[in-house]
């Protein structure tokens, strides 16, 4: 009984922390929180167009790009994640978005990753932005992981998805995960 109160208590602090993550007063504030956040998708578009061949032309091939430049990754047993990040379409950011994921076993630590999740469909991109409550990878889209050949180059057969994911870290672009029950709503600023 200890440990299921310990677990349940981890978990609402961990999701009261995240919930105040993006919250601004004014609209300066606001303003500021939106240059910082395109800062941090273009040094992250750049550092995935820089180290993984192929990814600039799936993202000109793309209808939108989201972005998350920064989601930190932290967890003791029970874990979670959150970023903030931008919509792209054409260069511009179109919307302001939040991403978060909840995760239970085996986990101790932190980690900062950047994430990008490419609309290469109409139909994928509009799904994504008529979602009133909030997006969830997996319900409401699959998301297939970009994957790199032997060869180094971009496998085909993942980006000709409607949806294409790439995660990329300090050591380089992320394999063999899922984006499953990723959380993704419009952030208010």
């Amino acid at each position: 009984m200890e440990r299921r109160a310990f677990l349940s208590l981890t978990a609402i602090a961990l999701a009261a922390s995240l919930a105040g993550c993006n919250t601004t007063s004014t609209p300066t504030e606001a303003a500021n929180k939106r240059q910082e956040i395109d800062a941090g998708v273009d040094g992250a578009l750049k550092k995935l167009f820089s180290t993984t061949p192929g990814a600039q032309a799936v993202a000109d091939k793309a209808k939108a790009i989201l972005v998350f430049p920064s989601v930190i990754a932290a967890g003791l047993v029970v874990g979670g994640e959150y970023g903030e990040g931008a919509l792209r379409k054409g260069g511009t950011s179109i919307g302001y978005y939040k991403t978060s994921t909840a995760s239970f076993g085996l986990q101790i630590g932190a980690q900062s990753k950047a994430v990008f999740l490419m609309f290469m469909t109409d139909a994928a991109l509009q799904k994504f932005q008529t979602s009133d409550k909030g997006w969830t990878a997996g319900v409401d889209g699959s998301v297939a992981v970009a994957k790199t050949g032997a060869n180094g180059v971009l496998d085909t057969a993942t980006t000709g998805a409607p949806i294409v994911g790439f995660v990329l870290t300090n050591s380089g672009l992320m394999a063999n995960l899922s984006f499953e029950g990723t959380k993704v709503s419009r952030l208010d600023i």
